[in-house]
């Protein structure tokens, strides 16, 4: 029974979040089966994500003299936030940017989040199955709802790389949504590792930077629709 609520605290609240976006998607809604291979993909991505952070972390060494002050940096920013937005983003960009059903700025978002549920879903299974429910509901409320911010944010970009006409214009606006998804990650990442290394107060700056996340992801939400609204892609609402 314990299991199986572990499982359920685990996977639900990603889901919940993938239905959201799929339905925040309704004037275009996207192909099912599009949704599901990406959903799958970014769950899968979670495997070659732990092998290159395992490889990632043994560079730990080269760190000295000054391993407690950056190797919490280290970590948050290379080895979870580099390596866990480029494999969203390879997904996105290798699997479905080019494909006809993309056609909103909001597909970027809508996409990138899937991504983001499938990576989050399985990560968040192996850290409940490994430390119980109690931490399964931690990250139903913090972890789950910051992969999604991050991968909204980055969407958003994305998607506006989409509609550009020129190439150099369309790497800018990619990397500037991968670049902001890295700084947001690694500083979540970063409250919390860097606790046996410098101060456990550094957790107090959890919270902050879930708040920032989340009120910029809305903000990318909205701009997204209202850029599809004025390009005639999607109807205006009232």
């Amino acid at each position: 029974m314990n299991l199986a609520l572990s499982l359920a605290l685990a996977v639900v609240p990603a889901l919940i979040i993938v239905i959201y976006f799929y339905r925040k998607d309704r004037a275009k809604p996207e192909p099912k089966r599009i949704i599901i291979r990406i959903f799958l993909l970014g769950l899968l991505s979670t495997v070659p994500a732990i092998f290159i952070e395992l490889g990632l972390d043994e560079l730990r060494g080269l760190l000295n003299p000054c391993y407690r002050l950056l190797y919490p940096v280290f970590k948050a920013f290379i080895v979870a936030g580099l390596v866990e937005e480029s494999l969203k983003l390879f997904i996105v960009m290798k699997f479905v940017f080019r494909k006809k059903c993309f056609n909103e700025v909001m597909d970027g978002i809508v996409y990138t989040v899937i991504a983001g549920m499938g990576f989050a879903c399985l990560e968040n299974v192996l850290y409940v199955l490994g430390n119980g429910i109690a931490v399964g509901i931690l990250r139903a409320f913090t972890s789950i709802p910051m992969h999604a911010s991050v991968s909204v944010i980055m969407g958003y970009w994305i998607g506006m790389a989409k509609f550009s006409e020129n190439r150099r214009s369309r790497r800018k606006l990619i990397m500037k949504g991968f670049l902001l998804a890295v700084l947001f990650h690694g500083l979540y990442d970063l409250c919390i590792f860097a606790i046996p290394y410098w101060s456990e107060f550094v957790l107090l700056g959890l919270p902050p930077v879930l708040v920032w996340a989340i009120i910029l992801a809305k903000r990318k939400i909205k701009a997204a629709l209202l850029e599809d609204e004025n390009a005639g892609r999607i109807p205006k609402t009232c």
